[in-house]
């Protein structure tokens, strides 16, 4: 057992989380014995994205094993052709290989991730797949390496919970968001009270619990961020916690 979070500085969780992610980019199964079994969670890997109802046939198990989502953020997207997507936390590429098939040639995708491995993993799979309308950037979510108003899209699954200031990460993709952009993200959101010691766990962080914020808090930090017509488009109750499919959009003008 770790140091509890309040005695963590936001750098430390930071280290943490790359850590456990580091462990999931070499899993040939699941995240079971590296994030995920010890919390009241489902399992991650190939049978939870196959039940996120992910056309997981198509794709090599090498895009599906370290898949560690709570929802399907593309599927709820309405992606056109052509249109340029960020993918926040892309992990091993799965929801950016969705995307660029629905955004055709004439559009792009680009998967940020801050763990160098997971970034590695997604290229490789890109290679595999001979997918070309892809890229992958090593970066922090909180501080993302894209410019200004460049992306119509900005999607998200189960990775907002895991960065300590989710208010800068909203505003980040509020940024870099075309006006009249939008946003779709699948993530954990907390119902009720944490038990106190999950509330405290590091590892139950990692595993994307003990870091998500109550729903209305996270609703309202993405408003706070400039975002309107923010909504929770479905909902998918797990105990103490939930999965909230959000769509929000960036003002035309």
């Amino acid at each position: 057992m770790g140091k509890s979070i309040d005695k963590m500085t936001d750098e430390e969780i930071k280290e943490a989380v790359k850590k456990a992610y580091t462990k999931v980019a070499a899993s040939s199964e699941s995240c079971c014995d590296t994030i995920c079994c010890d919390v009241p969670f489902l399992g991650g890997g190939t049978a939870l994205a196959r039940m996120l109802e992910y056309d997981v046939e198509e794709m090599p198990k090498s895009v599906t094993e370290s898949f560690t989502g709570c929802g399907n953020p593309v599927a709820i997207s309405n992606l056109r052709e052509g249109e340029i997507v960020l993918d926040l936390g892309s992990g091993a590429g799965l929801d950016v290989f969705v995307a660029a098939r629905k955004v055709g040639d004439e559009g792009k995708v680009i998967g940020v991730d801050m763990t160098p491995e997971m970034i590695e993993k997604a290229k490789l799979n890109a290679n595999k797949l001979g997918i070309k309308n892809v890229e992958f950037r090593l970066g922090d979510i909180e501080s993302l390496p894209i410019e200004d108003e460049s992306m119509d899209v900005v999607i998200s699954n189960c990775v907002i919970n895991l960065t300590p200031n989710k208010h800068k990460a909203f505003r980040e993709a509020y940024r870099v968001l075309r006006r009249g952009g939008r946003m779709f993200i699948s993530d954990i959101v907390i119902e009720g009270e944490l038990p106190e010691g999950v509330r405290e766990s590091i590892e139950a962080y990692v595993a994307c619990v003990s870091g998500a914020l109550k729903e209305q808090e996270y609703m309202q930090a993405i408003k706070d961020a400039g975002f309107v017509n923010v909504e929770i488009m479905g909902k998918a109750k797990l105990g103490y916690i939930a999965s909230d499919k959000v769509r929000a959009y960036k003002p035309a003008e």
